[in-house]
């Protein structure tokens, strides 16, 4: 069994390393870009050594996938927490919940839409196989809030797939302007925008 160090077990040392790294990541992929950030500049930033980066991840793609998955996975955890809480079958009222949850979620740090929707684009198969999952993912979801409106005769009865792929492009184009207009923008303004914008693809006949 492996010892605690100044009362810090061993496991709990290596998950604040890796905590660390993470943030490191988030914090320089942003900045000086995906691209263009070193191994050695992220070991720095966390106050690890490379030995220490390479026992947690095993190439700096690694780190960003891994960051992708953390914001979108928390976004998502947070949206249908709201939504299991959520008596009304509204349809108004449904939208703005799932969107003002998510909205919120991925905008709490400005770094998240940058890293999730500019940074982590076109680096590699596996990062992109894992951004085509939380595309489905999130279109799976807007699709059953669709169909839902739609059982509830609020919506009409049609498939909302394509439509759903199409509010998640939407979205995602909507929060990359967010992120890198100057000035910035008012999160409520964009989270009105987004929200207008999908109660009008359900509803259209």
């Amino acid at each position: 069994m492996a010892r605690a160090y100044a009362g810090v077990a061993p496991e709990q040392r290596r998950a604040e390393r890796r905590a660390r790294l993470l943030q490191a990541g988030l914090a320089l992929f942003t900045t000086t870009g995906f691209a263009a950030t070193k191994i050695s500049e992220l070991c720095t930033e966390a106050g690890v050594s490379t030995r220490t980066f390479y026992e947690e991840f095993t190439a700096k793609e690694d780190l960003l996938r891994e960051l992708h998955d953390l914001i979108n996975a928390t976004a998502f955890d947070r949206v249908r927490a709201a939504l299991s809480r959520l008596e009304s079958d509204d349809l108004t009222t449904r939208v703005t919940t799932l969107l003002d949850v998510f909205v919120r979620s991925v905008t709490a740090d400005p770094r998240a839409p940058r890293l999730n929707y500019v940074e982590a684009v076109g680096v590699n198969a596996e990062v992109e196989r894992q951004h085509v999952r939380w595309v489905n993912t999130w279109a799976e979801f807007i699709e059953s809030e669709a169909l839902r409106a739609a059982a509830a005769g609020v919506a009409p009865q049609r498939s909302y797939r394509l439509t759903a792929i199409a509010l998640v492009g939407a979205i995602t184009g909507l929060l990359r302007e967010w992120q890198a207009h100057q000035p910035p923008l008012a999160v409520e303004e964009i989270a009105a925008e987004i929200r207008e914008l999908v109660l009008a693809a359900i509803t259209r006949p």
